[in-house]
């Protein structure tokens, strides 16, 4: 991350040399597995999370709900270049690294005028959602799961080198932010009446997506990646 707004359970620290291939190696291979095994996962959760969040949406009226359900497909297919990333002769890959270090990039651009647009949209229409009990459970298990996830992923690109896996990883807390928001919204329409509040948040959040993708787009996503020693392909 730069010095700039830092996401929340996301660290930056200063840029670290990196070690000899030789001591790295058998680590590198270790956290490359791992950082497969968590895009599986995160994969997986994306696609129920994407699929309730748009049911529950749809059925309580909430236009927050669907937009966060369908961001989250959009969310997941970072988690799928990830995969792509560290399978078979990518995973020692300069190039396939640069290739999705952008991928994941691309997926900040296409979320952040998504969110603009279902927020302002939101705020004219003046949405009133109906209380849904299984969305505000799903959003409550977002808000602790992804920013772990993100956590996890973040690590691991300090060990991996790996701007691509950092770039994943934000997501997955911004996933945790956009839950939080739209919990927000939910829990304080349903006390206060206070619709206008989720919508609001997700501008804020579509301003963080585009300066994230920015950063992931130039390599500045995690600056205690070190850059591993491997070979162009």
């Amino acid at each position: 991350m730069s010095n700039g707004y830092q996401l929340p359970l996301v660290q930056a620290g200063a840029a670290r040399p990196p070690g000899p291939p030789t001591a790295r190696t058998a680590d590198w291979q270790r956290a490359a597995r791992l950082a497969v095994a968590l895009s599986w996962l995160s994969l997986v959760y994306m696609a129920i999370e994407g699929g309730v969040g748009v049911w529950q949406g749809a059925t309580a009226g909430s236009v927050a709900l669907v937009g966060w359900g369908l961001a989250s497909f959009i969310e997941g297919l970072a988690s799928a270049v990830i995969v792509w990333r560290f399978t078979g002769s990518r995973r020692l890959s300069e190039t396939a690294e640069h290739r999705a270090q952008r991928l994941v990039a691309i997926q900040f651009f296409i979320l952040a005028p998504y969110v603009l647009f279902e927020s302002i949209k939101t705020l004219i229409e003046g949405g009133h959602p109906d209380i849904t009990v299984i969305g505000m459970a799903l959003t409550a298990t977002s808000v602790v799961l992804m920013p772990l996830l993100g956590r996890a992923k973040h690590r691991l690109a300090e060990r991996l080198g790996s701007t691509a896996t950092a770039g994943e990883g934000t997501q997955n807390v911004l996933c945790g932010v956009q839950a939080a928001a739209v919990l927000a919204g939910l829990a304080a329409n349903a006390a206060v009446g206070a619709w206008w509040l989720d919508p609001l948040i997700g501008l804020f959040i579509a301003f963080v997506a585009v300066k994230e993708g920015r950063e992931a787009w130039r390599g500045e996503t995690c600056c205690d990646c070190a850059a591993p020693h491997i070979r162009s392909a």
